[in-house]
């Protein structure tokens, strides 16, 4: 009884100074500019060994406004490798007072989907208390149980845009006799580090507000991401101390999956007979995979980084992007062709690995086939990709090769202003109501060829127009025809062809004729000077754009205003533009180039003001008058 007696005296005081969530208490420099305030998070991991580790975790958000029920929820994501021991949450008035609670057992249990996989064994615990009466505040706390260390949680105490932070921190604890290794980003000072356990943390962070063309969450705010040394996976164990031994790793994970049955094996080497050089024989081998597989992806067990062998996808004729890609290098190997798996961080707003942090940050896997003087790079997971082309989804970025030693750091493809081309010849007519009839031909290249690629192949013929009705600015118009021609290549092209109709596309006012004649590329950015710029300006692709438009006249017609030319050149781009009007005939010709590269904050002003000066000269107007 007297054990019982002390355990409440100790418990009771801890009651006595728990958190105070009232609204009324927030800082007034927190408030500013966000839509929700987290209070406070507590992330503690404790590795126990390669195998196990304890990830316990608590926060508490204030919701300001509507905007910010983005942050309100619960959810998580378990399974056997990662079970969820304990999950809790509470609900808060503006005052701190709790409301309601909620216990794991109430919450929804649902089988995990992520929209493009056939089997998953992760499932969900996720809860919403739908509350609306701002500001209130919610709590979650939960405890997961990890039976490997390959990947650990990363600290990002700030969630998103307009979003402040009061309290935050960051707990890692370890074995005396282990080393866990860490990377922070945008951190002052280092951990604090006492008996073995390392502490990070974030206070008073006010909101930040959404930049255009800013650099990513992870290069610009606080985080911190860590990774083991020793680690097991499944039966499988590993080192990933450097990105050789993590190499090494994947490369067991892959062993004896390169088995392809005989029948798709004798089907290779004839195809590969038909080519002449290493090259040829590549293409036509990934042309027969792309035609007779498809991807889906299967995440079962330990199968996020395992691929499935080789006689599975020959015999099911599927896979996800690691055994396509294993699949790919085992075709290969048939026919005496050195090729090889490589982990990659694929996305927009992603930039790759690392180099002075081997982990396993990776979402997607290709492969490549390397050559004298060049490398020849193929993405499995497609059926209409051309050979050697990446993309925006995996270009310039470093990635992880996989080969007989380990892995290799090696940096994929970037493209250039003259790879990403779109070079359009317009040739129109307007007549004396200012009806319009155009014939627009266009050649699109590298990435710039993208979104054509995916109309020809993905799209439906509904989906096809309402995207070319989004892409033309006329006020009132129908396309008429449209065709495409795709060319392959490690540049690949497609040639678009339209005609359009526009009724009453120039304004007729008594005997005088106004035209805009750029009838469609014209920027659509136009940005604000209003906040002091606070973070760098990042562009992550390069372009050029090259218009040119004839506009045969009604007659009788001549020039009474014409825009003057106008050219500006920066270090992230070049724009010029002409128009001349003779011969009964408007000709204009359009310029645009932009530069991938991170460029300074101080530079904003003059950034604006160069997309501005574009967006005006690309509407500019000439006005012509009907001759006595």
């Amino acid at each position: 009884m007297k054990k019982i007696v002390a355990t409440l005296i100790l418990f009771f005081p801890m009651i006595a100074i728990g958190q105070n969530y009232s609204y009324y208490l927030i800082a007034d420099s927190l408030k500013q500019n966000a839509d929700a305030i987290k209070r406070y998070e507590k992330l503690h991991v404790q590795i126990k060994s390669p195998s196990k580790a304890v990830v316990k975790h608590k926060w508490a958000i204030t919701i300001l406004n509507q905007a910010g029920d983005e942050f309100s929820g619960y959810y998580s994501s378990y399974d056997k490798m990662k079970p969820l021991t304990e999950a809790s949450g509470r609900l808060y008035d503006a005052n701190g007072k709790e409301i309601k609670s909620i216990r794991k057992k109430e919450m929804e249990d649902i089988s995990e989907h992520d929209g493009m996989s056939l089997a998953l064994d992760d499932r969900v615990k996720k809860h919403n208390f739908y509350y609306r009466n701002y500001p209130y505040t919610i709590e979650y706390e939960e405890e997961q149980e990890y039976n490997t260390i390959f990947f650990l949680p990363a600290w990002h105490p700030v969630e998103g845009d307009n979003f402040s932070v009061e309290q935050s921190t960051f707990i890692v604890e370890a074995p005396a006799d282990y080393t866990f290794r860490y990377k922070q980003n945008n951190y002052p000072g280092k951990p604090e580090i006492k008996n073995g356990s390392y502490t990070w943390t974030l206070n008073n962070f006010g909101a930040v507000f959404y930049e255009p063309f800013r650099p990513s969450f992870s290069d610009i705010l606080t985080t911190v991401y860590i990774a083991p040394s020793e680690f097991e996976l499944g039966k499988y164990k590993g080192d990933m101390s450097s990105w050789n031994g993590l190499g090494k790793f994947i490369a067991t994970l892959n062993e004896g999956k390169d088995q392809v049955p005989e029948n798709i094996k004798q089907q290779v080497i004839a195809i590969a007979q038909k080519g002449q050089t290493t090259e040829e024989k590549v293409k036509l081998i990934y042309e027969f995979m792309q035609k007779s597989t498809r991807y889906i992806s299967i995440q079962l067990g330990i199968g996020g980084w395992q691929p499935f062998d080789a006689t599975y996808v020959a015999s099911k004729s599927y896979g996800d992007c690691k055994a396509l890609s294993n699949y790919m290098v085992s075709l290969l190997k048939l026919v005496g062709i050195n090729a090889n798996y490589v982990l990659i961080t694929a996305g927009p707003g992603r930039t790759g690995l690392w180099e002075d942090f081997p982990s396993p940050y990776f979402n997607h896997a290709i492969m490549c086939v390397p050559g004298e003087k060049d490398t020849l790079w193929l993405e499995c997971t497609s059926r209409t990709e051309s050979a050697g082309f990446m993309g925006s989804f995996t270009d310039n970025r470093k990635a992880l090769l996989i080969n007989e030693t380990g892995g290799v750091v090696v940096k994929t493809p970037a493209y250039s202003v003259t790879d990403n081309l779109q070079i359009r010849k317009i040739t129109a007519s307007v007549d004396a109501e200012g009806n319009l009839i155009a014939e627009v031909k266009t050649r699109f290249t590298g990435q710039q060829q993208e979104e054509q690629h995916r109309l020809i192949h993905s799209y439906t013929n509904e989906q096809r127009q309402k995207y070319l009705n989004s892409q033309i600015g006329l006020p009132t118009y129908k396309v008429e025809k449209y065709d495409y021609v795709e060319h392959k290549g490690k540049i690949p092209e497609v040639e678009e062809y339209l005609k359009i109709t526009s009724p009453v596309y120039a304004n007729v006012s008594g005997k005088r004729l106004f035209i805009q004649p750029n009838l469609f590329n014209k920027l659509a950015t136009k940005l604000s000077t209003d906040k002091t710029r606070k973070y760098d300006i990042k562009l992550s692709s390069s372009y050029r754009d090259i218009d040119s438009i004839e506009i045969i006249l009604p007659e009788g017609y001549q020039p009474e205003s014409v825009p003057k030319e106008m050219s500006v050149q920066q270090e992230w781009g070049k724009y010029n533009i002409t128009f001349k009007v003779s011969e009964n005939k408007i000709v204009l010709v359009r310029l645009h180039e932009m530069y991938a590269g991170t460029y300074p904050a101080a530079v904003y002003a003059s950034f604006v003001k160069y997309l501005d000066d574009i967006y005006k000269a690309d509407r500019s107007k000439i006005v012509l008058v009907k001759k006595e």
